[in-house]
């Protein structure tokens, strides 16, 4: 168990897929070592709801008097008025996690005026187990700081510690990868549909197939590629239905989308 107190100023949606992830992860950290603030009382009613023991508190220098660990879970135009509210009340005692997109390690530290700070790109997958998450620390960091956010981090699925200037590309990829596999999930289902399957049945199938075959690449190693031969026959079916992604450019658009969100990351920055 990560013998922490973890605070979230910021309880939207990423903070309270994140407790909830801590929490439910078998010997992490027990929902009362967990509190928060928000100012709105629909993300306090869901964190409380998600979190059950969770603390709410009514100001962010509340969450950071009680808290070994404090997350920004507020969104990246929102920093510019959160970091100075907060900036009398850090110091190198506390360690400073950021979720938000695009704003730099060097940006954070400057309003903060401290360097014990670890920015992470989280994604919602957290909720259930299966998140895939990058931090990368400040120069303040210890190795210690590292390995308690690394297991708070893995408990809820996969973390990998990279250089800063990698995490607008991890942003673009798995930050926000969940809604491009949504709505593949979505447009999967719908050609069920077209072709007669129930709604249920065919979202059901569509999902178990994403899930399915991510564990392959995970559990194999094996290149996707690789893989997507594998399930390939001359002239069979599933060679015709890659043509058809081919000529409606498909992953082009993946590729596009990717980049588009890498970019829009940047710019918050």
């Amino acid at each position: 168990m990560v013998s922490k107190r973890i605070g979230f100023i910021g309880a939207g949606q990423m903070a309270s897929a994140l407790a909830t992830g801590f929490a439910a992860a078998e010997k992490t950290i027990a929902p009362a070592a967990i509190c928060f603030y928000d100012p709105a009382e629909e993300s306090q009613q869901r964190f409380c709801e998600r979190v059950s023991g969770a603390k709410a508190f009514d100001s962010p220098q509340s969450v950071i008097a009680e808290s070994d660990i404090v997350f920004l879970a507020v969104k990246p135009q929102v920093m510019p008025v959160v970091l100075p509210q907060i900036a009398d009340n850090i110091d190198d005692s506390v360690l400073v996690v950021s979720i938000a997109a695009g704003i730099s390690l060097n940006t954070i530290s400057g309003s903060l005026g401290s360097t014990r700070i670890i920015r992470v790109m989280p994604n919602t997958p957290c909720l259930v187990g299966t998140s895939a998450a990058v931090f990368s620390p400040a120069e303040g960091v210890t190795e210690d700081d590292c390995a308690a956010l690394g297991q708070l981090l893995n408990s809820t699925g996969l973390a990998y510690q990279l250089d800063e200037k990698y995490l607008d590309a991890v942003t673009g990829l798995s930050g926000s990868g969940p809604a491009y596999i949504y709505n593949i999930i979505e447009a999967l289902s719908d050609g069920g549909v077209a072709m007669g399957l129930p709604r249920e049945i065919a979202t059901r199938l569509a999902a178990q197939t994403v899930k399915g075959a991510a564990e392959m690449v995970l559990e194999t190693g094996l290149h996707p590629g690789t893989l997507k031969d594998q399930v390939t026959s001359p002239g069979g079916t599933t060679i015709a239905g890659l043509r058809a992604m081919k000529d409606r450019g498909v992953s082009g658009a993946m590729m596009a989308a990717v980049e588009a969100a890498t970019k829009r990351s940047r710019e918050l920055g």
